[in-house]
Formats: C-alpha cells, structure tokens, sequence
C-alpha cells in the first residue's frame, strides 16, 4: 500500500486483503468494547469542501477512537481557497498542522492533486464525480462478512449494481476492488444517460468477470447475491441533463422487488443517502427491518475500516493488540432499535 490512498488503482488483492484483516481486529474497538491509544498526540486533517455528514462523522471517529485528535473545516467559504488560494500552498500549510489529512473535493482529479505536495498520509474522501476508496472498501469488508456468516464466496458470486453508475463514485471505486477477485457475474442497471462509464465495464470485463447490462429492474434476478443501489445524484447533472429528468419505479429496490424478482438470501446495500421521498424512487424504507437490508451494518463497517486504514498508513496495526483495555462508560447492547444483538 502506498503512502496515500487515492484510488483503489494504488490497491493490490494483497493489500485489500491486509485491510479486511486489520479491520477485523478494530472491531472490539469500533463497537467499544475496548479502548485503544495507539494514536494519541497524533492529528488528522479533515478537510471537507463538498457536504457530508456521514462520511466526515465516520473518519472523524475512526482517528479519535484510536486515540487521535481530529480538526474539521467543511465548506469553502471560511477556507482559505476562497481568497483564492491554491491546493498546493493548502496542502503544505495543513501538513504544516496534521499527521494525516482525509480531503472530500467537488472536482474529480483535485485530492490526487493536493496530496502532491505533502509527504503527509492523504485519503481520498470523495473527488467530485471520480473515486471514494474508503467507501469501497467497507462495502467489500461488509460482503466479506455477510458472505462469511452465510457460508458464501465472492468468487462466482452475482452482484447487481443499480441506480447512478455515471456520477456515483462508489461504485466506479467498488467495480474496480471487486475486479481483483476471482471471477463473478457482474449486472449493470441504470436509467438512460445514467451508465456506467465505459472504460470501467472494459477494465472489468478484462480481468476474466462476465460484465451484461440490463435497461430496468423489471426482469429475473433471483440468483443474485448482492443489490448494491445508488442514489441518483442530480447535484451533478447539467442544465440539460436535469431538463425533464425523473426516475420511474423500474429503478426502484423495494421490498415488492426483493421478494418477486430477487431471493431470501441477498443482501442489499447502498452508500448513503438515500433519498426516502417517494417521488425520488430511491431504495425504499419498506425494507427498512429486512434482514436483507445491509445499509446500517454497512455504515458500521465503516469505522473498523476507516480505523484499519489510518493504522496502517500510520504504520501502528501491529500495535493495536498491545494497547486495548476496556471501555469504562455505558455501552447498549444494540445500536439501533432494530439491530440483532452482536
């Protein structure tokens, strides 16, 4: 693994596997049950210039449950880039401060840029249009651990992407990871204009995966594995694109969907936000206390793995073990009020 985490481009199938195992070891960490300070008097830059909350909150409380201090800027407005100041000279001056930086940009290309001029660690928190590494590597971790308890491999598995493949980062980082394991049947599903960009479907088809799109979800899937649906992200359209656009129930996952058309047995995740207007046909909250449904246990395995990746680019993994204790403060037994006891 590289000094920075860029792109899942930097990535081997070693280093992936590496994370998914220091990730496993955060765990007791991450569902506080143990305490660690392996971090503690270390800094982490987290530089947001495009919203979020989830994203942000979860690398926040990755550093500081390793021990960290963590300083947050969200927005342009009050950062220095608005009096026009350039992602080098931000760069230098915030690895001035920061043991580590995570950015978030709005322009595809821009935290590949910033982190040129710093020795400092760089996440990519999320480049406009472009990549979100991290994301891609809890949602590999979380298929990992839903395979494991249902006895599954990924090799030969059938994994539906679904929604915004244009504009939606995480899948362009996630259909990248997922290339790097033994071959699987991967189905494409997207509104019109909304497709997965083309070099990504010949990257993928090249690494030996069965790559097939279908227009709409109205159609057999009942031998799939993983419902991976993103939310249609309009912020990024232009004027035409945005021009009479509205999305149909074709591209809906909902319970209907997951009971006729899919299986008992698949799982169904989703980056976050979605969208739970009913006229935005985002993934639907009828299925919100499925088993099926993924999301939260999801955005939980984003902590172990956002921890996994700041200890190994900190090079302290090997640390973690020697320095646990146990946590001193009241901890529910669940999380959220539909969650199965852990």
């Amino acid at each position: 693994m590289s000094s920075h985490l860029l792109s899942v481009d930097s990535l081997s199938r070693d280093d992936v596997d590496h994370l998914i195992r220091v990730a496993a070891r955060m765990e007791p960490v991450a569902q506080r049950r143990k305490v660690t300070r392996v971090l503690e008097g270390a800094v982490l830059g987290n530089l947001f210039f495009e919203a979020s909350t989830r994203t942000r909150v979860s690398f926040h409380a990755a550093f500081c449950r390793l021990g960290g201090s963590v300083c947050d800027t969200t927005g342009f407005t009050f950062s220095s880039m608005a009096k026009g100041e350039s992602l080098y000279d931000t760069s230098r001056v915030m690895s001035g401060y920061c043991d580590a930086i995570v950015m978030r940009h709005p322009e595809q290309g821009s935290v590949a840029e910033f982190a040129q001029a710093t020795n400092v660690p760089v996440i990519n928190g999320g480049d406009g249009p472009g990549e979100h590494p991290s994301q891609a590597l809890l949602d590999i971790y979380t298929i990992d651990k839903e395979f494991a308890r249902r006895g599954k491999q990924l090799a030969g598995a059938h994994i539906l992407l679904t929604g915004d493949l244009k504009f939606g980062r995480t899948v362009h980082s996630l259909i990248k990871l997922l290339s790097l394991y033994a071959p699987m049947r991967i189905t494409l599903v997207s509104p019109p204009g909304l497709e997965m960009p083309q070099h990504l479907v010949e990257l993928v088809a090249s690494r030996g995966h069965r790559v097939e799109t279908r227009e709409h979800l109205a159609a057999d899937f009942s031998d799939v594995d993983v419902v991976y649906t993103t939310r249609i992200q309009k912020e990024r359209f232009t004027a035409e694109m945005s021009e009479g656009f509205s999305l149909s129930r074709d591209y809906t996952v909902d319970k209907a969907f997951m009971d006729q058309r899919v299986n008992d047995h698949a799982i169904v995740m989703h980056p976050l936000p979605r969208d739970s207007r009913p006229e935005a046909n985002d993934l639907d909250v009828d299925l919100n206390g499925d088993p099926r449904l993924a999301i939260f246990r999801q955005t939980d395995n984003g902590i172990p793995m956002r921890m996994a990746i700041f200890a190994t680019l900190l090079q302290v993994e090997d640390l973690i073990e020697k320095d646990l204790r146990d946590v001193s403060w009241f901890v529910p037994k669940t999380v959220g009020v539909d969650d199965v006891e852990r």
